[in-house]
């Protein structure tokens, strides 16, 4: 019997009996026995064949999965029984597997526009010039999926999906989710509609195929979700590019997804006698992440069946958050992996989200003349308004907080997404948002010359200092920007200057697009985590044409904004030196 299957099954069985998951609708496993589970996925990623285990089961299959796992078989049947030579195991990789990438076609955009209109708009030369480069990235990005993985999917673990799509570069070479957001966003600003909505028909046709959005375009992603932005996607569409019939055709699927989060991924939590419910990150699914499989595996190694399931566990919620990984989901003591507890966390960004996605549907229900949906969605944001309110606001410190469910308390540590609910208007009183720029000020991130810091604990881990990420300067600089407080756009346009800084100096050294980087220094890409820094990069490219069109006469490059710092630190010597 294969043991990991039985443990697996045991698992969920348990998280049943413990009313821990619901099994209506819960999202179908991955049938594939070589991108998922099987001898052949432990024994190639153990045997280390790849430096990136997301290597291997990005490959696709050169026969069919029978004729592999048969051929298999004879392997593990020759002498040593149960014991294979690595250089017959490299041998049966290369005969049996292609490369990745050869899923796609040739594609060039057809709507890609040379000079988008936004561009005329960038008011500094030098900043134009870039933001013109990375417009030519969406030709770099883009990708069709051949119709070989549609007719034969059990050869390929990447999803077929039926338009074509941007990726975010690198290693990555799917679609991920919550990036497309960031991406699409981009493309909008590009003009480029059609691809755009490309993208988010390919979503639904995911809603459509399995209730919810996978992690990403592959098949080993297919039981768990990332950041439900789905429908803020459509809003960003519809603010550009309006299409009713487009809305209408689609808003079944923007509610199915929604209600995805509020069956699957739901938690009830009692503040002062009354009960609330939120939403939380969680994946009830054991054994090691195919594309970290070693990793998860000899992490998991010394622990006992049953911790090292629920850990398995654990680190696939921390994946669906997009946070992976991150002190933030450590409950323990030894302040590493080991100590992902995602599923005991209420996470601020999430619960705002969602509270945005609430208002997004309701808005769209009232468009499409549909009163008692709109009515639904109102109350569900109104009771979330609440929710938010009594479980993750703190009172002393004037911010939102992640909330351990366990300890039934708030975790104090700053992250950006504390201030998520400002991006989200999920909040009932205006004053909220002065005493979230209060706390903002007083955290000391904002005293870091690249950026906002994703957390201010240094552990090695890539969600965490010294890295700073492109989605949660855009959060935080948006929720300030529209805030009617004088001081707080003032804070997010500085934050915008810095975000343009240190990625404009990074691309003129470099002359790339990070997916990350460094708060501190002089513009260079972040580090630590699991694999090394990519290039691209979908998001990336997306927030900072956003920055660059929402402030395109006020932004200057890096070398006139390092120039005109050191003016302004000398003037008070200048003026002393002048007076003497």
């Amino acid at each position: 019997m294969d043991w990991t299957r039985c443990l697996l099954s045991f698992f969920i069985v348990f998280c049943v009996l413990q009313k821990k998951i619901h099994t209506v609708d819960f999202p179908p496993p991955c049938d594939s026995d070589i991108y998922c589970t099987g001898e052949i996925l432990h024994h190639v990623q153990l045997a280390k064949i790849f430096s990136d285990d997301k290597h291997f089961v990005d490959m696709g299959l050169l026969d069919t999965p029978a004729q592999i796992k048969k051929k298999f078989q004879s392997l593990l049947n020759s002498p040593p029984n149960g014991q294979i030579d690595r250089d017959k195991l490299i041998t049966f990789v290369n005969t049996s597997f292609s490369h990745p990438g050869t899923e796609f076609e040739e594609w060039d955009p057809p709507d890609w526009h040379e000079n988008p209109e936004f561009l005329s708009h960038i008011a500094d030369p030098e900043l134009r010039s870039w933001a013109a480069d990375l417009n030519d990235l969406w030709k770099v990005l883009g990708r069709k999926i051949s119709q070989s993985v549609k007719d034969n999917p059990d050869r390929h673990s990447q999803i077929y999906v039926p338009h074509p799509l941007v990726v975010p570069g690198g290693r990555f070479i799917e679609f991920y989710y919550w990036d497309s957001y960031w991406v699409i966003n981009g493309l909008l600003l590009s003009e480029m509609y059609d691809t755009a909505r490309g993208m988010i028909e390919n979503f639904l046709y995911m809603v459509d195929s399995y209730g919810f959005i996978p992690n990403g375009g592959r098949v080993y992603y297919v039981r768990r979700s990332q950041p439900p932005f789905l429908t803020l996607m459509m809003e960003s569409y519809m603010a550009r590019h309006s299409n009713m019939t487009f809305l209408r055709e689609s808003i079944d699927l923007l509610e199915k997804e929604y209600d995805f989060w509020m069956t699957q991924r739901n938690i009830s939590v009692q503040q002062n006698g009354t009960t609330y419910t939120l939403n939380r990150y969680y994946v009830p699914v054991g054994g090691p992440r195919p594309e970290s499989y070693s990793k998860d595996y000899e992490l998991a190694e010394k622990l006992t069946a049953e911790a090292n399931q629920t850990l398995y566990s654990e680190l696939k919620a921390a994946a669906e958050s997009g946070w992976d990984f991150s002190s933030r989901w450590f409950i323990g003591s030894t302040n590493t992996l080991l100590d992902t507890r995602t599923s005991l966390i209420i996470p601020v960004d999430l619960n705002a989200i969602l509270c945005r996605v609430e208002r997004t549907i309701a808005k769209f229900y009232n468009d499409l003349d549909m009163p008692e949906k709109a009515s639904k969605f109102q109350t569900a944001l109104n009771q979330r308004l609440e929710a938010v309110q009594a479980v993750l606001w703190d009172e002393n410190l004037g911010i939102w907080l992640d909330y351990n469910i366990n300890e039934t308390r708030r975790n104090n540590k700053f992250y950006p997404t504390n201030l998520a609910p400002v991006w989200a208007s999920c909040y009932i009183d205006a004053a909220v948002v002065e005493s979230a720029v209060n706390y903002l000020e007083a955290s000391g991130a904002l005293l870091y010359p690249n950026g906002l810091p994703t957390s201010l604990e240094n552990t090695g881990q890539q969600w965490d200092f010294p890295n700073a990420w492109p989605p949660l300067q855009h959060m935080v600089i948006e929720g300030l920007e529209k805030s009617p407080s004088r001081r707080a756009r003032e804070i997010a346009f500085s934050l915008a200057q810095k975000w343009v800084n240190v990625n404009f100096a990074a691309y003129k050294k470099y002359k790339a697009m990070f997916e990350k980087y460094n708060v501190e220094g002089d513009g260079k890409p972040g580090g630590g985590g699991e694999y090394e820094v990519q290039l691209g990069f979908g998001w990336t490219n997306g927030v900072i044409m956003q920055l660059l069109d929402l402030y395109s006469a006020r932004l200057i490059n890096s070398a006139i904004s390092t120039s005109f710092s050191g003016i302004l630190l000398a003037l008070p010597i200048l003026i002393i030196a002048f007076w003497v």
